[in-house]
């Protein structure tokens, strides 16, 4: 098949080619004067700065509007910018006569960051914030910002998929809930989702909270944690026009080893032989070899993505801007499968006197094509590995009323119970938009120097429309007859927020105090409406798609999911005194409309101190710069309910014969618990943050210990005679602790013509179920079919049947006996031994035990790496998780050696063969030690899941200051990137990083969608 090369590829190649072309025409200039401004970051000049030809006593200082002129300057000659608390830089001139410099601030602890509702300097945190440098997240391809973060701070655990607009899984220091771990995203101040809508590259900077301190302010809905986005803005200076554009392919780095048609057909021959049974025609007597289909090359393809950013920004002494423009397409990996995203952002300040006025706001619009979610699309990963290699992807011989494409879907002689995922492809279509406005516009007044008022108005509106496409037609063997149709799905969102602060910041001597009061108001809406018909119009390949062209039966429905308001009081006070001893008291009180009016009101308390030891007469320890003790408690809550769930329902139009005659009635659908409350999370953090050897090594250190009370529990056993019809009622009984500690260290080296950093960090995670509620008489756990949730245990830990081994003889299987019973009657020779763990004689469901082990990590980790070079820079990404397994669903069918593909490399066992650890081959059909091998809930099925990924390498050149003199633009670079370039690991499966299903099933691999590896190559450039 011909494959398109993408035209931003084509452009980037020839756009490099003319300018290394261009750049062997540079030459250098003799110049005898030189000028040029020197700033900060935000533009402010810098005066009194220092500007100095190297290795001479030569130079000059800026004046008060950070302007310099040096006279006689040789061409080749280097200059030397310094001043106070800014990082020196050494610039050569390459025959430059204007050179505009930005100084860095020397140490990270005079930052400024945001922690809700405020911003102060970094060295006066007390509460557990990490801080994401967006240059890091920028590096990565994704659909998401969660995904974008994983490896880059320590406690943040990020959980991967690979499919086109799918959202990464996000936990901050663990699981706090057995329903919801989602954190809580601000963007600019407004409470909104950030996931699949936001463009990375409009970042400034993101701080996440982590402990009860840091995330208080936000009450009710910070008990998972926040994550605080502030978009860019402009700054003063002239327009500054900045252009990025990113193109690369997408592979899949694994794919399974499987047999092909004839090995197959090898392996199926020998297992009927062995259970005596006659041989089916599809691999016997009926076999042909030109049929041997890849399912996985039939479905996985190069994929391709384009990322493009145009910016323009600048601003005055009152007023700046920035507006950016963004699109992203994903053609993914799978046939069928695609994303595409396009926003525009729009960020001003307007300042007048004392009252300062802006809004930030972002429309987006995004599609993604996909099969059509139901009952016959599956799972395109799992379905891919197990299907038959002798079956056709189409052919004549399946073509039917039912199936009138002829899809390759199995029959009596080549049974299985996997989907074609091709014809899945073709029959079931879905296009969904989504639109997104987001944003806030905000007025602030400086009442006094160190009194400001800020009245803030936010919104988030989204429309969701989705077509889907049902064709006639089935995808699976002996699958039920389903007509085809057309369905609408158009879903809306509003939500509306509120705000009025007061900020203070005021010293006294020594004495410093600052802090925050407010009051938040926010409205949130979703509503949906379904309308189906069956019986499409189709005229050869043409399907005509609108639903009124539909001829059959119509059905729809529609409801508000949900209506709530939460309405809270917040507060926050930072006392220092000398930048030695801090206090900070938070307090937030929040009333949220999903509760009965007995339970609405929360109140969610915090406290933090600090102790700067170095800032200590009796502490000199020269190289030590900054050494501080962190201490918090706080409370916090979330709601996992939904609008409605502390309400009863009546079904109505219930009929029913009473003495003859029908009557009509209604019942109330399910019990209700109207005393449900919040969820609430109780935090400790204690930390040691200290900088070393002139503040080229910051190193941190925390131990956090949490303790979630009040967690929802969904499942407690409630007979159907006391009215429960229609499912249990949610109660507030769950309880889980999570402790661990974290550590971050970081090192810059800029003294050396090579300049480099390191970034390290290392997080563990343990957790424990404390509570499960009332379950019943003497049962204190929640269970799956393959983990168990017990009090004292952690969270969905793995409980599965225990193998011992293979039976080698039926010595041993006499040998494995109860008072002279086999515990397996049915084993025979080179089957798996099972341990009877209860002692009964019998290998049944309640011989499932601990494995010892569980899906969690106990350990990981992240590592960065920069370094630059004259004009060269280098920058990689490892992330690693250690101490987890995972249950692998899809070898649990490839190993059970029935109605499946095999392993190219299972080595069944034999009398000759012993040496083994895959059992005997056969066909399970009244052989019941073949069906106990397959036994779903086995650890036989557990993998390692630790491994260790380069998440991301990049290799950029930055073009000088004559080439760009000459292209008239303020910086020029080009980039080549690797991502997911390759992964060590003991997994068998296609990816390590698996999303699981759901938090009681956090390490199952159903087929999960492996991470791509992408090879990039980019270029950003600035007028």
């Amino acid at each position: 098949m011909k494959k398109n090369v993408p035209k931003f590829i084509k452009l980037t190649i020839t756009l490099t080619i003319c300018l290394f072309t261009f750049i062997n025409t540079a030459h250098a200039q003799n110049l005898s004067t030189v000028s040029g401004v020197v700033s900060d970051v935000d533009g402010v000049p810098l005066p009194g700065a220092n500007v100095l030809i190297s290795g001479t006593q030569k130079g000059t200082i800026t004046d008060f509007d950070g302007n310099f002129e040096l006279n006689d300057v040789p061409a080749d000659a280097v200059l030397v910018f310094s001043f106070v608390g800014y990082t020196t830089q050494s610039i050569p001139l390459n025959g430059l006569s204007r050179i505009n410099v930005t100084l860095l601030v020397d140490n990270l602890l005079d930052e400024i960051v945001v922690i809700g509702y405020q911003s102060i300097r970094r060295r006066d945190l007390t509460g557990a914030t990490s801080i994401v440098d967006p240059s890091n997240a920028n590096k990565n391809i994704s659909n998401s910002l969660a995904e974008s973060l994983q490896g880059l701070a320590a406690g943040v655990t990020v959980r991967n998929g690979g499919q086109p607009g799918q959202n990464a899984q996000i936990e901050i220091r663990g699981t706090s809930s057995f329903v919801n771990s989602n954190p809580l995203y601000v963007i600019d101040g407004m409470i909104a989702d950030a996931n699949q809508t936001i463009n990375n590259n409009d970042i400034e900077s993101i701080q996440i909270l982590k402990d009860g301190s840091a995330a208080a302010i936000y009450g009710s809905r910070a008990a998972n944690g926040v994550i605080i986005i502030t978009t860019k803005s402009g700054r003063k200076g002239p327009l500054k026009i900045s252009v990025s554009v990113n193109t690369g392919v997408q592979n899949i780095p694994e794919t399974w080893d499987l047999m092909n048609s004839s090995q197959y057909a090898e392996m199926q021959r020998t297992s009927f032989t062995n259970s005596g049974l006659p041989v089916p025609p599809s691999v016997g007597s009926n076999f042909d070899p030109n049929i041997d289909t890849d399912w996985q090359d039939e479905l996985i393809r190069t994929g391709n993505t384009i990322d493009l950013n145009v910016s323009a920004s600048g601003g005055g002494d009152n007023s700046k801007y920035f507006i950016s423009g963004s699109h992203f397409e994903n053609k993914g990996v799978l046939i069928g499968r695609s994303f595409q995203r396009s926003s525009l952002r729009i960020n001003t300040e307007f300042k007048r006197g004392k009252v300062t006025i802006g809004e930030n706001i972002l429309i987006s619009n995004s599609n993604t094509r996909q099969p059509l979610g139901s009952f016959d699309t599956g799972n395109p990963f799992f379905d891919m590995a197990v299907m038959l290699p002798v079956l056709p992807v189409q052919g004549d011989s399946f073509i039917n009323d039912l199936n009138p494409g002829g899809w390759g879907i199995g029959n009596v002689d080549a049974v299985t119970f996997a989907k074609n995922q091709v014809a899945v492809a073709d029959i079931l279509r879905e296009k969904v938009n989504y639109a997104k406005l987001v944003g806030n516009a905000f007025v602030k007044v400086d009442i006094l120097e160190s009194l400001s008022y800020k009245f803030n108005v936010g919104a988030e509106t989204s429309f969701d429309f989705s077509k889907g496409i049902r064709r006639n037609g089935i995808t699976q063997f002996n699958a039920a007859q389903r007509p085809s149709f057309i369905a609408d799905n158009r879903s809306r969102y509003a939500s509306f927020l509120m705000e009025h602060t007061l900020n203070f910041n005021k010293s006294f001597g020594n004495h410093n105090v600052n802090g925050v009061v407010g009051i938040s108001d926010q409205q949130t809406r979703r509503d949906f409406s379904l309308a189906i018909r069956s019986e499409i119009t189709e005229l050869g390949d043409q399907i005509f798609t609108e639903i009124n062209s539909t001829t059959g039966i119509s059905s729809s429905e529609g409801a508000i999911t949900d209506d709530y308001r939460t309405f809270g009081y917040l507060g926050r006070i930072n006392y220092d005194y000398d930048n030695t001893y801090y206090l900070t008291l938070t307090g937030r009180v929040d009333q949220d409309s999903r509760f009965s009016k007995d339970n609405r009101t929360g109140f969610f308390p915090s406290i933090a101190g600090s102790w700067r030891i170095s800032k200590e007469s009796f502490f000199n320890v020269p190289w030590v710069n900054d050494l501080k003790l962190n201490a918090s408690y706080g409370e916090l809550g979330i709601v996992t309910l939904g609008s409605f769930d502390w309400q009863g329902t009546i079904n109505n139009n219930t009929r029913a014969i009473l003495g003859g005659a029908p009557q009509v009635g209604s019942y109330q659908a399910s019990l209700v618990n109207p005393d449900l409350r919040w969820e609430n999370r109780q935090t400790q953090n204690f930390g040691l943050e200290t900088t070393l050897f002139d503040n080229s090594v910051k190193v941190g250190l925390a131990y956090y210990n949490s303790l979630s009370k009040d967690a929802l529990i969904t499942n407690l056993p409630i007979a159907i005679y006391l009215g429960n019809l229609g499912g249990t009622p949610p109660v507030n009984a769950g309880s889980i602790r999570n402790k661990g500690f974290e550590f971050e260290a970081s090192y810059k080296n800029t003294d050396n013509e090579i300049k480099w950093n390191l970034g390290f960090n290392l997080t563990t995670i343990k957790n424990r179920v404390e509570s499960v509620g009332n379950q019943g008489e003497g049962i204190d756990y929640i269970q799956t079919d393959l983990t168990r949730s017990k009090v004292g245990q952690p969270l969905g830990q793995w409980y599965l049947l225990k193998t011992d081994g293979i039976f080698q003889s039926q010595a041993e299987i006499d040998a494995h006996a109860l008072n002279g019973n086999p515990i397996q009657p049915f084993a025979q020779p080179g089957d798996i031994r099972f341990v009877d763990v209860n002692g009964d004689g019998s290998i049944t469901d309640e011989d499932r035990d601990f494995s010892g082990s569980s899906p969690w990590p106990t350990l990981q980790t992240g590592l960065q790496f920069g370094a630059n070079y004259k004009n060269f820079d280098l920058s990689m990404q490892f992330v690693g998780i250690f101490g987890n397994e995972i249950f692998n669903s899809v070898r649990s069918v490839l190993d059970s050696y029935q109605n499946t593909n095999f392993r190219s490399d299972i080595n069944p066992w034999t009398p000759n063969n012993t040496n083994t650890s895959d059992p005997r081959i056969g066909v399970a059909t009244n052989d019941q030690g073949l069906v106990d091998n397959a036994r779903f809930s086995s650890d036989r099925w557990l993998e390692n899941g630790s491994y260790v990924r380069l998440r991301n390498i990049q290799l950029g050149y930055n073009f000088g200051d004559s080439v760009l003199e000459k292209l008239k633009m303020s910086s020029l670079r080009i980039y080549a990137s690797g991502q997911n370039v390759f992964t060590i690991t003991d997994y068998s499966g296609l990816d390590p990083d698996v999303q699981g299903n759901g938090i009681m099933e956090r390490g199952v691999d159903s087929g999960n969608w492996p991470s791509s590896r992408i090879f990039s190559f980019g270029i950003n450039l600035e007028f």
